[in-house]
C-alpha cells in the first residue's frame, strides 16, 4: 500500500479517536465547530505529510500533477473514512445531536409562524404558502431541517465538503512544497 493511502487512513483513525473522546467526555456538547476544525487540520496533515514522504520516496523527478495525484490519494481516503464514520455516528452513537437539532429548528419555526410580522414574511415569499394554513406551512418548513439533520444527508455533505478541500489543499499543498520546500 502506497505511503499516502497509509497516511490517509492513520490521520482519520486519529480523528475517529478524537470525536469519541469529544463524545464519552462530552467536552462539547452540541457544539460540532471544535470536531470540524480538527477534522480540518486532520485532513491538511494527512496531505501535507503524505506528499512530504511520497517526494522524499521518489527516486524520479515529478510534475505538479504527479504531485497534486499524490496529495489526493492521501486525502481522499481519508475523507471516504471519515465521511462513513460520520454516518455511523450520527445513526447509531449519537442520534441524540440530529434529534436535538431539529428540536431546536421546530421551536425556531413555531416562533416564527406565531409572530404576526414574521409569518405575513413567510407567506409572501412563497407563492403556494399564500393559500396555506399556519399548520400546513408549519409542516413544509420543517421538512428542510428533518432532511438536512439526517445521518445520511450529513454524510453526503461531509463526503462532498472534505473532498473539495482535499483538491483545494492538495494543489495548495503541491505549489508550496515545488516553490519552497523541494526548490
Amino acid at each position: 500500500m502506497k505511503v499516502t493511502i497509509k497516511t490517509g487512513i492513520f490521520f482519520a483513525l486519529i480523528w475517529m479517536i478524537i470525536k469519541m473522546i469529544f463524545f464519552f467526555t462530552e467536552a462539547f456538547p452540541y457544539n460540532v465547530v471544535p470536531a470540524v476544525m480538527v477534522n480540518i487540520f486532520c485532513l491538511l496533515l494527512a496531505i501535507t505529510i503524505g506528499l512530504y514522504k511520497q517526494k522524499l520516496q521518489d527516486t524520479e523527478v515529478g510534475n505538479a500533477l504527479r504531485d497534486i495525484k499524490n496529495a489526493m490519494s492521501a486525502g481522499v481516503p481519508y475523507a471516504v473514512l471519515v465521511s462513513i464514520f460520520i454516518f455511523f455516528y450520527y445513526a447509531q452513537i449519537d442520534p441524540g445531536f440530529n434529534e436535538h437539532q431539529i428540536a431546536e429548528a421546530e421551536v425556531g419555526i413555531q416562533k416564527m409562524i406565531d409572530n404576526p410580522i414574521d409569518f405575513a414574511k413567510v407567506k409572501k415569499s412563497n407563492e403556494a404558502f399564500e393559500v396555506m394554513t399556519k399548520d400546513e406551512i408549519y409542516s413544509q418548513l420543517i421538512q428542510g431541517p428533518r432532511g438536512f439533520y439526517s445521518p445520511l444527508s450529513t454524510m453526503t455533505v461531509s463526503m462532498l465538503a472534505m473532498l473539495l478541500l482535499t483538491t483545494m489543499n492538495s494543489i495548495f499543498i503541491t505549489i508550496v512544497f515545488r516553490k519552497v520546500v523541494f526548490r
